[in-house]
């Protein structure tokens, strides 16, 4: 593998573990950030947007109770604003996102992480 591999993980998260473990098999030597314990800033979250080709709310976890009390469900909210709630509480970050070079997935399910190593 030439290209850098880099995994945005959780290590609580079982769908985590497993791309991650998947990339180890497939021979990747990834950068693993634990991004509970190193959030991203606001620059890389947008960076990663860009890479994966969506917008903030997308990758927002919506489950998450603090979700709600931030009012993240409220339309009006502009991208910078969505950003911002995960710069604060990257818990709402949806997981895992694995970067290859210049392009990204969210590996729910985690095997997506084999396709993106191969293309």
């Amino acid at each position: 593998m030439t290209q850098a591999v880099t995994i945005y993980h959780n290590p609580r998260c079982s769908k985590s573990c497993q791309a991650l473990a998947l990339l180890w098999a497939a021979g990747a030597q990834p950068t693993v950030i634990d991004y509970l314990a190193q959030p991203p800033d606001a620059d890389t979250i947008a960076r990663l947007l860009k890479l994966l080709g969506t917008d903030a709310r997308s990758l927002l976890r919506s489950k998450e109770s603090e979700y709600q009390t931030q009012g993240l469900a409220n339309p009006n909210l502009g991208e910078q604003q969505l950003i911002e709630a995960m710069v604060k509480t990257p818990r709402l970050i949806e997981r895992p996102i694995v970067v290859v070079g210049s392009r990204a997935i969210v590996a729910r399910p985690p095997e997506l992480v084999l396709s993106l190593l191969k293309a």
